[in-house]
């Protein structure tokens, strides 16, 4: 009977410890990472101003090129679509809209990702032009749920995303650059 309880704490306290923990923890999750271009606004805003241009330079491409991709709507406006779906992890099933544009400073989207897990964020690109030089901001807001908000404690955001940003960022300002 001694083990018993024994095991009934400890099961509790393995339970019960990262359940108070998340209480403690924010929900929010956000991440972001800018890169200077040595080109006019107008010109890096050409190259994220659509779901198609913006595809033009999307890390998750390389990761499979071959993935089923959908447009709906106008590409460019507010509600345009778009829908991928592929069996590689990396990239995975969801979709993005445009939600807002301010020409030539934001795009932001809503994404919703199917798999490999369930979520929704609000994605941007933000411009900003100083003399010759335009710093383009891209990143991600969203929010992660109790009680799975405690793993952001143990999770580097900048570890995770750090690679796919980079290259993202990268092909764009090569892309706005020449």
């Amino acid at each position: 009977m001694k083990i018993l309880k024994i095991i009934g704490i400890a099961l509790l306290i393995i339970i019960g410890i990262p359940l108070i923990l998340a209480l403690f923890v924010s929900n929010d999750m956000n991440y972001e990472k800018s890169i200077d271009i040595n080109a006019p606004i107008e010109v890096v805003w050409e190259n994220v101003n659509s779901l198609s241009d913006m595809d033009k330079w999307s890390p998750w491409n390389d990761y499979d090129p071959n993935m089923k991709k959908e447009f709906s709507g106008t590409d460019g406006e507010i509600g345009a679509k778009q829908s991928w779906d592929s069996e590689v992890e990396e990239v995975g099933k969801g979709s993005q809209t445009i939600a807002k544009l301010d020409a030539p400073n934001l795009i932001e989207t809503d994404l919703v990702f199917y798999s490999p897990y369930e979520s929704e964020a609000k994605a941007y690109v933000k411009l900003k032009e100083k003399g010759n030089v335009t710093t383009a901001t891209w990143g991600f807001d969203s929010e992660m749920p109790y009680p799975f908000n405690v793993m952001q404690l143990f999770t580097d955001m900048e570890e995770m995303m750090d690679k796919d940003w980079n290259n993202g960022l990268t092909k764009l300002k090569k892309l706005s650059e020449n």
